[in-house]
């Protein structure tokens, strides 16, 4: 499903058209009843943000902003179902003089950028974070505590984060300062996270894994072992599966010195068994040797206890660290991509103003709308699109976005007559 935001000049009033008004009610019942708790919740909203794309425009007013809209609402949804549109409002902020304007213009799309990496950058952790209930990242993506197609439709300027009584750089500066700083308390929350889930893993990858590499001290114990003697020494080979009879044939053999019948196989995975052997000191060498000419691994292993313990209890202090952390490292997260992505629709708002006054001039008259394409139909749409709004601009339609233009920053983004920017709302790099 996509999503275009538009603004547009006013005109009339009208009612919605009989399509429209179903495709809206659609929408709404569905992010107004969508049950999280379902097994199938998970993929449902991953699905419902991921095929979501708006795109942002405005035009200039004509007699009244409403009859913009009820002209674009009879291009694109009462006869032809292309769109489901919604208004969008952005109120009345401070124009300030052109030369800001134009400095402002460059600002916002450098700004836009960065806050939208931000943005992802949080959801994307926040898959990383959830591990294997990624198929729950969807549900904790949330704007303003709803979810983001309802928040973007739906949208409403924050007046007490942002004040419109503040200059268009003011408000921008506050956004700038505000994802910096989630940008920069990201970085130093995952860091830390990061290390303490990497030390973890190591000390889990050293108890997993094949018999040649793994720990030995969750399978051995101690009354496996000859200690504190000075003549005998206890050691631990790995021999495969394959060999066992081998194994026990000729280890008596394998040096002199080596006790009779002191093999006893400790431990077993798919490919080898664990086998203790007791035997001389000063065989130790003769023996290791031997046996991997036999294909028999001597794991160099000393039986100390107090390591053991403190290995044990290093597994269980980041086991604790990490459930501890993970709590409120995902609240957040929560908190944090809301502020970011609130913050990011705010920017398109701004955009969308600057943009609206440098090309449609003084005094301010569009209408910003939100349109969310049919998929099916985003190619005629925006032929409906141009063939509506191309006496704002002819040379729009011979404009490419991988046209280099002096003095007009098109950012890679589409050029078209009305002001265009698009919200996708797809965030996350890899698929449920």
């Amino acid at each position: 499903m996509l999503v275009f935001l538009l603004s547009l000049p006013h005109e009339g009033s009208s009612v919605h058209g009989v399509v429209a008004q179903t495709q809206i009610l659609f929408l709404d019942q569905l992010t107004a009843h969508r049950d999280f708790s379902t097994p199938a919740a998970g993929w449902i909203n991953f699905l419902w943000a991921a095929m979501t794309e708006f795109w942002l425009i405005s035009a200039p007013g004509e007699k009244t902003c409403q009859q913009t809209w009820d002209k674009l609402m009879v291009a694109t949804s009462r006869t032809n179902s292309l769109s489901t549109n919604h208004k969008f409002n952005i109120p009345d902020l401070k124009v300030g003089t052109l030369d800001v304007l134009v400095g402002l213009s460059d600002e916002l799309a450098k700004l836009d950028t960065f806050v939208e990496s931000v943005v992802k950058k949080v959801a994307q952790y926040m898959a990383d974070v959830l591990e294997d209930s990624r198929d729950k990242v969807q549900e904790n993506l949330l704007a303003n505590g709803v979810d983001l197609v309802t928040y973007i439709t739906r949208f409403q300027w924050d007046m007490a984060k942002y004040p419109i009584k503040q200059s268009l750089k003011n408000i921008s500066e506050i956004i700038s300062k505000q994802v910096t700083q989630i940008d920069n308390d990201l970085k130093a929350r995952a860091s830390a996270y990061n290390n303490l889930k990497g030390n973890l893993q190591n000390l889990e990858r050293k108890n997993a894994g094949s018999l040649l590499t793994r720990s030995l001290a969750d399978i051995v114990k101690k009354e496996d072992f000859v200690l504190d003697s000075e003549y005998l020494v206890t050691m631990l080979v790995v021999v495969p599966k394959t060999d066992y009879s081998d194994w026990q044939k000729t280890y008596e053999t394998l040096a002199e010195m080596v006790v009779p019948r002191s093999t006893k196989q400790l431990f077993e995975d798919n490919d080898s068994g664990l086998f203790s052997v007791t035997l001389f000191r000063k065989a130790v060498d003769d023996f290791r040797h031997k046996a991997r000419e036999n294909k028999f691994t001597v794991r160099d292993f000393h039986y100390n206890e107090e390591e053991m313990k403190a290995d044990k209890e290093e597994m269980t202090r980041l086991c604790t660290d990490k459930k501890k952390q993970f709590g409120p490292l995902v609240r957040w997260l929560k908190v944090n991509f809301s502020e970011a992505f609130i913050a990011w629709i705010h920017i398109k708002a701004l955009r969308v103003f600057v943009e609206s006054v440098l090309r449609y001039g003084l005094p301010v008259n569009f209408q910003a709308m939100l349109l969310q394409p049919n998929k099916k139909n985003m190619k005629r749409l925006r032929e409906v699109l141009n063939d509506l709004y191309k006496h704002l601009d002819s040379s729009a339609a011979v404009i490419d976005a991988s046209m280099d233009i002096p003095g007009l920053n098109l950012s890679q983004q589409e050029y078209y007559p009305y002001v265009y920017y698009k919200v996708d709302c797809n965030l996350l790099d890899f698929k449920v």
